[in-house]
């Protein structure tokens, strides 16, 4: 069983919708009946194999913008279920972003396995706690991080752990 995907196209992708009678054109200047406003169209993506066809849905994401996803389920003939997947998909990333922003998974130089993922955990747990006093105290995760350090960088200026002597 094939499992199925959905992925967001950017507008300037190529694609043929015309079973090769017509070059590839952006994925934004197609045009688009009723029909397959509510139901996609099956189409070609410029550099896929020559019989792989997907699915083409245009979905409404934010105010007054236009979001192209395909599928590989050609089942599929709904336009609202796959808006309500990248709505799913799209809390991911925020959460994706804030991980690597704030707790430095990004940072991690480790190269055996095992130390990766307790890199990996870390970040998690320190995430965790992060949301936990986000919540509680009604900030934001960037908040809390920083007003930590804002505090540090505070005290150490008006106090000092380490003296600056000029010699």
């Amino acid at each position: 069983m094939q499992k199925t995907y959905y992925c967001p196209l950017k507008t300037n992708r190529r694609v043929d919708d015309s079973a090769g009678t017509t070059p590839y054109q952006r994925v934004d200047s197609l045009t688009w009946t009723q029909a397959e406003r509510k139901q996609g169209k099956p189409i070609k993506i410029r550099g896929f194999p020559k019989d792989h066809k997907v699915k083409l849905f245009r979905v409404a994401s934010a105010a007054r913008r236009t979001a192209y996803v395909v599928t590989n389920d050609h089942a599929q003939n709904d336009s609202s279920v796959v808006q309500q997947v990248c709505h799913q998909r799209w809390k991911i990333e925020p959460f994706h972003r804030e991980v690597k922003q704030v707790t430095g998974l990004e940072k991690c130089q480790c190269r055996l396995a095992r130390m990766v993922r307790n890199h990996i955990g870390c970040a998690m747990f320190v995430w965790i706690r992060l949301a936990q006093v986000a919540y509680q105290t009604g900030q934001t995760i960037y908040q809390v991080k920083y007003r930590g350090v804002a505090d540090f960088l505070r005290q150490q200026l008006k106090a000092p752990h380490i003296p600056m002597v000029i010699a």
